[in-house]
């Protein structure tokens, strides 16, 4: 499958076979898919948490005004960040670029993210939401199906995860075999309306 078909035929499903399993050897192909995508200054600030306990699905779900999708699917990834990668060994995210290149790149992150706390929250969402797009792609092209979703409260599936206190929940991806097809797309714009070539009148 090339990327355009898995982008036309990318559909966010909510009902999944329940008693399918993703291998390991899957999941973390999609993770190590997940992990090329990119970030501002390459901080890599997701963090990707793959769920599979029984347990803590069932409490997530809970926490998710009861989706099914999120307990039945193969496989849910609580997207998360971490809002001070830019300040935690920040040498590490250039360690193989020349020296040169080292010295302007690294300084420069703290000076871009220090102080200002909407840029590392704006920067969160940004890299969250490609590597979401990246997932979906990914199991697109495995032939798996997903959903994204923000249908959940924060609060209580951090508490739920563990979330580290500088980090922040920012989107579930839910990954599996789909039970039914999608329906017929709801309604698509036209290009028209979304796209503003060179100014807004």
């Amino acid at each position: 499958m090339n990327v355009t078909e898995a982008i036309v035929e990318r559909r966010s499903i909510k009902a999944y076979d329940p008693a399918h399993e993703m291998t390991e050897q899957e999941i973390a192909k999609l993770m190590s898919l997940a992990m090329l995508s990119p970030t501002a200054f390459n901080i890599q600030n997701w963090r990707f948490v793959a769920v599979t306990d029984p347990v803590l699905r069932k409490e997530i779900r809970a926490a998710s005004w009861d989706q099914a999708q999120v307990e039945e699917a193969s496989l849910l990834i609580v997207l998360t960040a971490d809002l001070k990668s830019w300040a935690k060994k920040p040498e590490r995210y250039w360690v193989n670029a020349p020296q040169p290149l080292q010295d302007i790149l690294v300084p420069a992150i703290g000076q871009y993210y220090e102080g200002n706390e909407q840029v590392q929250r704006d920067e969160a969402m940004r890299s969250c939401g490609m590597a979401a797009t990246t997932l979906m792609l990914a199991a697109k092209e495995m032939g798996y199906d997903t959903c994204p979703m923000d249908g959940f409260d924060f609060d209580a599936v951090g508490k739920l995860i563990n979330l580290p206190e500088d980090h922040t929940p920012t989107m579930f991806v839910v990954v599996g075999k789909a039970l039914t097809p999608a329906r017929a797309r709801g309604g698509q714009l036209h290009m028209d309306d979304v796209v503003i070539h060179n100014k807004f009148k």
